[in-house]
Order: C-alpha cells, then structure tokens, then sequence
C-alpha cells in the first residue's frame, strides 16, 4: 500500500525506459520566494538550466568558489575552524529536507537515519538545520514552536499557496545540536495521518509533497542566508526540491551556490504520478522526457531528484549495487547507472552511546561482552513482559519491524516447520492487517511460546534487543536497515538475508548467519545453523563478543558525507 512511505512502492519490471510524448503547453513560472518585496519567478520567465547541464553534469561540476556574480554576504568566521570548507575558506551550511524526524514524526528508519546523521555533522562543527511538514503528530511532542519571519507565497503550478515556517525554541545553553524548521500549511499537512489513512494514500500527495519541496527550497535562504549552502534532500518527498532549483531558482546569485544532494532510504517508493502532474506542481512539460521526469508514461518525483542532483546517495554500498540491476532496481536501474560515480553508497550509523547494553537505562540489566551472564536476567525480564515461559536455556528468536511483505513475513509464516523448532518466538511491531491476524492466531495456538506486540515503544524495543537470543531479518530487500546493528551490540545474533545494508554489516558465521535465496528453505537453513551454534556455549559467547565489538557509530559515515559534500562543491577530497 506504500502506507509508510506515501506512494505505491514500485515493483518495476526492470525493462528499458520508453520515450515519453512531448506535450507543448507550458507550465506557469515556479515560485516566489516571498522574502520582503523581492519576489523571484513571479512575474519573471522561469530560468530553466540547460538539458546540457541536466545530462551531463555540467551545472554540479562548477566549484562554488568560481561561481561568477555571486553576491550573497560572507559566512561570520566561527570560533573554530568548520570541517566544510570551500576552496576559498567559506563556510558550508547543510540543510536537509526530510519528510519525516524523530522524535516528531515517523514511520520507520528515515526519520531515525536523518536525525542521527544531523546530529553527527551539527556536532562536528559544520552547521546543520532540517526542514520538515508541520504534520498534527508534531504538536504532541514539541508544543513550543516559534514562528521564522512572515508568511510567504510560493506559485504552485495554476495556484499560489501559503507557507508558514516555523522552529523549536533555540536553546543557547546547547550547541552542536541541528536546528529544526517546520513547515505550515494546515491543509497540506495538518492531518490524521502522514501519507494516508486506513490503508490508502491521500489522493493529493503529489501536491502535498511538491509543495514541501518547493516551499523549503524557498525556505533555505532564511534558514541558511549565508551562501553557500549543500541542500540535502531525503528520499522521493522531497526529491522535486532538486528540480525546482535547476528549474526556475537559477536567475538568482544565492541559489546559484546551493549545491544538491539527493539520498534514496528506499527506492521501493518514488512518488509515480499521472503525468497532468507535471502542470498539477508548476513543471514545464519539456522535462517530461525519458532522460529527466517520465517512466513508463508517468510522472516520477524520485527520477527527477536522481536527474537534477549533484550527487546521489543511497544508504549501503552493496544496495548502491543492487539499485543498479534490472532485479534490484525497481525499474530505474538504468537512471542508477546513468549517474555513474555521482551515486555512492554509505552504511547507515548508529548512536552507539544510546544503544550501548552497559549504560542503557531502558533494559533491566547492564552488561558487557565480559559480563554476559548478565544478559540472562534481560532474557528473564523479556520473557515475563511478553507473557513466555521462563527458561533461561531456550533460546529466543524476536523479529521488531513493520509487518509488510518487504520484511520476509512471507518466509517466517509460510514455513510451519519454523515453529516447531525448540525455541520461543518474539514478534515487535505493526503492519500489514493480515500479518498482524496471523501472529495473533498463531500466539493463540501456543501460548507462553510465541507471543506479539503490535504497540511498538522505543522502551521495548530495548529490552527486545538485550533479551532476545537471535534477531531476524529474513528481507526481500533492506537498504540498510539499523536492527541488526543494534542487536549486534547488545550480543543479540542476526539471522538475515544476504540483501543492501545486511550484507554489509553481518559476517556470516562470525557476528551473524546470512542466506542467499528468498526461499523459507534458506531461511530455515540459517535458523537451524544458528540453533546449532547457540547449543555449544563457548562458540555462542565467541560470536556474542565479537559482534558487541563491531563499530557501527556515525563517526564514520558522517566523514563520508562530507566528502561527498565536498564533491558537489568541486572541493579537493583527500584519502
């Protein structure tokens, strides 16, 4: 249904891309940025960059410091020296444009990845903001918000529509913290769900998401008025704030400095549209082409961000791998490969201060890999919260993710054998109805063996972790994926499929048991090889160890992004 994500997720038969028609009409001129009198695009032609620059890159490969005309004022010299310079010594600002945040507002791991990757680079010295919707959820956790400057119009497509900006009350006692912006259109957004309800999307998403797009890309000059400025957008909702830039943004000195960054979470999902869409958000029907907007005679949000960015990421290397082939790909494998060294892969980080079983004040128990009898007191404590029998010599198979296909439900429940296998079975989190039916039937057979808890909370979520024996990712496809990283460090083992961010992160047979083939007989090989482990203690307490050491901190990926950042401006990057 795409509940999480806001659109269909795109299951692409992987065939060529097809030459869209070209309609004439065009579209009316982008937006007006509202600030005071000045008003860009309205009443002006649109500016669009040339289908040269678009294909080739020739826009992204000008370094900032030689960008002529520019006029914006100088970044004030900060008390020490930023990570994220441009060749003549400017500071760089980074704005991301994310459709969802944690603790705010979210379905899954996006919100989680941006908020920790914001607040690695805030507390590195370069400065940081984000820029999300002000959804209904927002006001429950952050009721104090402030508004940023007046109102302003940004022209829509036929229509003009007003956005408020607002942010969390600064607080000057902390720094190195990101700040959040949140934007305001009590139609748009001011609403039960995030993309939907009950199952289906709101029939108005691509205005909505448009609109956001556009509207925080006008944004970016309160927000950042100091140029330059690397705008870092987030997955298909925000991916039309790439296009907007290249598009009608260009006749103006500051937006001549912003350099794009496009990152795909989840390329299941790609906001894929009727293609009136393109005159529904205000985008000339001369991009609606095969090598810019269309795919398969429709509009899609996703491919104009990968087209129109300077640099595109994706969230591990080998998913960076996967996104393009014909299997993987979701049917834009050829744009993913038309990017070529301008799309990079990069492992997802955790905070490892808060996932760390020695200091965590959520588990019943601490521990370390020297101390790991400890772990049975969590294992005790999980079992009575979730209503098992306690034994401390059985072990746990848990599984704490959304119940959709995408996560291998299909695997666990379409092989009975599984759960007649000597072990209690753990199930964390909501989903798909007819999942969450069948777990509760299946509980309901065999009382104090399996059990489910469709009311996720962070808190269980953590004592799952330090309880549990093995964790299960048996996925179709995971870009990345954070659980298995986290139940890593608390010496919890992940069963998985060898698949983006688990490959990457999981050693076979060292931290972990890996399998190939979207089969439940492969997954129920990994299983029994797990079990087997688990029944000689000393090889179990070896590869507990082993992977509490692995390091899965942002430290590293942060660096990563700086150097991609770097690439964008046309700024050296040393090894």
């Amino acid at each position: 249904m795409g509940e999480d994500r806001g659109d269909t997720p795109a299951m692409g038969d992987g065939g060529e891309e097809k030459t869209a028609y070209n309609a004439s009409a065009p579209a009316p001129p982008g937006a007006g940025t509202g600030f005071g009198d000045r008003e860009v695009g309205l009443g002006e032609p649109p500016v669009p960059v040339s289908s040269d620059a678009v294909d080739h890159g020739l826009e992204a490969a000008t370094p900032v410091s030689s960008v002529r005309g520019a006029s914006a004022p100088k970044s004030a010299a900060p008390s020490s020296p930023s990570p994220l310079t441009t060749n003549d010594g400017r500071v760089v600002s980074v704005v991301h444009i994310v459709a969802e945040l944690a603790p705010f507002a979210r379905t899954g791991g996006l919100g989680e990845a941006v908020k920790s990757l914001a607040e690695f680079q805030s507390a590195a010295g370069i400065p940081t903001a984000i820029i999300m919707p002000l959804y209904r959820q927002v006001h429950a956790v952050a009721p104090n918000l402030e508004q940023v400057g007046e109102p302003f119009t940004v022209q829509l497509g036929p229509q003009q529509e007003q956005a408020r900006l607002w942010q969390i009350t600064p607080d000057r006692r902390v720094r190195g913290r990101p700040r959040v912006y949140f934007l305001d259109h009590p139609h748009f957004f001011d609403r039960p769900g995030l993309y939907g309800e009950n199952g289906y999307d709101y029939p108005d998403n691509p205005r909505r998401y448009a609109f956001f797009s556009l509207a925080a890309l006008t944004a970016v000059q309160r927000i950042a008025p100091n140029a330059p400025v690397i705008m870092h957008a987030h997955d298909w909702h925000a991916a039309l704030a790439s296009v907007y830039l290249r598009t009608f943004f260009m006749g103006d000195a500051f937006y001549r400095q912003i350099r794009t960054v496009l990152s795909v979470h989840n390329a299941g999902f790609q906001g894929q549209y009727p293609a009136r869409t393109m005159a529904d958000v205000g985008l000339p029907w001369d991009l609606f082409t095969f090598r810019h907007l269309e795919w398969y005679e429709r509009m899609n949000f996703l491919k104009g961000g990968l087209t129109f960015s300077d640099m595109v990421t994706t969230v591990s290397p080998t998913h960076a791998h996967e996104l393009r082939t014909p299997f993987g790909g979701f049917g834009l494998h050829d744009t993913f490969i038309g990017l070529r060294d301008r799309f990079v892969g990069i492992v997802n980080g955790i905070d490892q201060r808060v996932w760390d079983p020695a200091t965590d004040k959520q588990i019943t128990a601490h521990y370390t890999a020297d101390t790991l009898e400890v772990k049975k007191k969590c294992k005790s404590s999980l079992q009575r919260a979730f209503g098992l029998k306690q034994r401390t010599s059985i072990p746990i198979f848990a599984m704490s993710a959304r119940l959709t296909y995408q996560k291998g439900l299909e695997l666990i429940l379409g092989y009975n054998d599984y759960f007649a296998l000597d072990a209690q079975f753990l199930f964390l989190g909501a989903g798909d109805p007819r999942y969450m039916e069948e777990l509760t039937e299946l509980a309901g057979r065999a009382p104090g063996r399996i059990a489910c808890e469709f009311n996720f909370t962070d808190r269980l979520e953590h004592r799952l972790m330090a309880g549990a024996d093995m964790c299960l990712m048996p996925s179709q496809y995971e870009p990345c994926g954070l659980t298995q990283m986290r139940a890593q460090r608390y010496g919890t083992i992940p069963v998985a499929r060898r698949v983006g961010g688990l490959a990457d992160t999981i050693e076979d047979g060292v931290t972990g048991f890996l399998f190939d083939g979207y089969t439940s007989e492969e997954f129920m090989n990994a299983a029994v090889r797990a079990l087997d482990i688990y029944h000689d203690p000393e090889a179990w307490r070896g590869m507990m160890r082993e992977a509490m050491s692995r390091d899965f901190g942002w430290e590293r990926s942060e660096s990563r992004y700086r150097d991609i950042y770097r690439r964008a401006l046309g700024v050296a990057v040393t090894a």
